[in-house]
């Protein structure tokens, strides 16, 4: 299952109004989870930025833990990137999210753990609407 960066904000910050939803989730889904590095970046800017060294500790063992994996972006994921940037520019579309599509169109993933709205905006290979985990 693909991960947006708001669950795992959530999941960590306990004070999050989604906290419990997405614990719910989480105990339910097939792990490991799969983010990328610019989420996995974002995730980790929001909880520092309000919390310091201990919530980045709890992300850092998800990963530890095998609870959350890499997908490792590609060149031509790079690529699709800066199509998707260019196309959602009015949303706007930002860099963690045109990662997650390409990673989603990669692996032929059409599921995603998220609770960021614009994930009902953005079309699978601009064609089919995602399945947004929680809804």
């Amino acid at each position: 299952m693909l991960c947006d960066t708001s669950p795992l904000v959530a999941l960590i910050r306990r004070n999050e109004r989604q906290h419990l939803a997405c614990r719910k989730v989480i105990s339910s889904l097939r792990q490991p989870l799969i983010t990328t590095w610019p989420c996995f970046t974002e995730a980790s800017y929001l909880l520092s930025d309000r919390g310091g060294y201990p919530p980045l500790e709890t992300l850092w063992s998800y990963f530890n833990a095998g609870t959350l994996q890499f997908y490792h972006l590609t060149e031509i994921d790079c690529q699709r990137m800066q199509v998707l940037l260019k196309r959602y520019q009015d949303l706007p579309m930002d860099l963690a999210d045109a990662s997650l599509v390409a990673a989603a169109e990669s692996l032929n993933q059409k599921t995603i753990f998220t609770l960021d709205g614009d994930f009902y905006v953005y079309r699978f290979r601009d064609k089919e609407p995602f399945q947004v985990i929680p809804e």
